[in-house]
């Protein structure tokens, strides 16, 4: 149901994904280790722990709802990002501490040399991605088929020359846990797009709201709209083929009550986003999602403080919509910093929801300094408030430092990055 996000700890979370990566070293032990010694004996649990945390990747940088709902996606990949340098690490470990030359010389070891030299550029690039001379697409799509090709070889090297490799269950393990890894990927690629493909949607309207501020509303061409609880967003894809790797994340700025009609703020800056004034009424569009846990459903009742930064103030609109069309009665504070008064969002609706809500507005045309906020939110008690903060990642990092400083306790402040694979 729209509204209701259950949401899994992240100690859960790192167990499940623990114990993955546990699994098959519990099962070399329990074969019991032929003698040869302590080095290749920590040689072969990194390769087994590196390999299963590289095939749970596939999982965690998926969109798979049933675990970035529960955790949250911006944790999620935040822990996908983690585990690829930890996972680096392990594997470039594995062959140095047997002895490398022999290794490069040997017919037997070149898939897992092809997938260590694999490994050593995938990761990189993904960590440098933003300073890469490439579209998003492009680098997309060469993570995928890399990731794939280092899982294929890793898998042929393991059962090839691992020392239990011809132990049954352990054997079983890599290649059901390989195959979980590799479904993932054609979950994502193929059937995911083939999914879209029976659900389109058709931009009804495209108007500017604001200096370089456009609004894109969707409806569904047939069935009901997505099922989205407000600040949710999705990955937008504006005319092209579902299997086209061109889409972007957005937050829905629309609410829930506004169904079958979802709209989304897009702001003019560079790329996709520089031509979004000309997407003309009746362009077919492709939604997946909805993603992420920024949203007031489902968290507990408590007064809202909402920071909001330029086009950050998108998924603050559609929670204050919804908040109104529910008749929320608990106090809202809204601060909202733009540099340009021009490209202040909806000001006229804001102010009327004022009639519906318990609500107080400022706006800033300066920085959110942490002088500011302690001015602007002066409430009792407000380390006992919940503060959603949206808007430009050092913004954001900001306003965090900015509200801590304040007494707020971390647990307190939701936000969310769009820095996703």
């Amino acid at each position: 149901m729209a509204g209701r996000l259950i949401r899994l700890p992240l100690g859960v979370l790192v167990a499940l994904y623990a114990a993955a990566l546990a699994a098959p070293i519990a099962l070399a032990l329990a074969y019991g280790a032929p003698e040869r010694g302590w080095l290749r004996e920590l040689a072969g649990a990194l390769a087994m722990a590196g390999f299963a945390m590289l095939l749970a990747e596939f999982v965690l940088s998926g969109r798979f709802r049933a675990v970035s709902d529960r955790a949250g996606i911006d944790a999620t990949m935040r822990f996908h990002q983690l585990a690829a340098r930890v996972l680096l690490v392990l594997l470039v470990l594995h062959p140095l501490l047997y002895m490398a030359p022999r290794l490069f010389a040997s017919e037997r070891l070149q898939s897992g040399v092809a997938a260590w030299m694999l490994l050593l550029l995938l990761v990189p690039l993904a960590i440098w991605r933003d300073r890469l001379p490439i579209r998003y697409e492009a680098w997309r799509l060469s993570h995928g088929l890399g990731a794939a090709a280092i899982a294929a070889a890793g898998l042929h090297h393991t059962l090839q020359v691992g020392t239990w490799s011809g132990e049954p269950w352990l054997a079983g393990y890599w290649i059901a846990m390989s195959a979980l890894a590799l479904l993932s990927l054609a979950y994502v690629y193929a059937l995911k797009p083939l999914l879209q493909l029976r659900h389109p949607y058709r931009v009804v309207s495209n108007r500017p709201v604001a200096q370089r501020m456009w609004e894109v509303t969707l409806e569904p061409e047939r069935g009901a709209a997505l099922d989205f609880a407000p600040g949710q967003f999705v990955w937008l894809n504006l005319g092209h083929s579902p299997f086209n790797l061109v889409e972007h994340p957005f937050s829905i700025s629309s609410a829930p009550a506004d169904r079958p009609r979802i709209a989304f703020i897009i702001k003019e800056s560079g790329d996709f986003t520089r031509r979004i004034g000309t997407i003309a009424p009746g362009t077919r569009a492709y939604l997946d999602g909805p993603h992420g846990s920024f949203s007031t459903a489902g968290r507990p009742l408590a007064p809202i403080a909402f920071i909001a930064g330029g086009v950050g103030f998108a998924p603050i609109i559609g929670m204050l919509r919804e908040l109104a069309a529910q008749r929320h009665a608990g106090p809202l504070r809204v601060v909202y910093g733009n540099r340009i008064e021009a490209q202040v969002l909806y000001r006229e609706e804001t102010e009327a929801l004022k009639a519906r809500l318990d609500l107080r507005v400022d706006y800033v045309f300066a920085d959110l300094t942490p002088e500011v906020l302690a001015e602007r939110l002066d409430m009792p008690e407000r380390a006992a408030w919940l503060y959603f903060v949206c808007g430009p990642t050092p913004m954001m990092d900001s306003v965090a430092r900015a509200l801590h400083s304040l007494g707020v306790p971390r647990q307190r402040i939701i936000s969310e990055r769009f820095s996703y694979a």
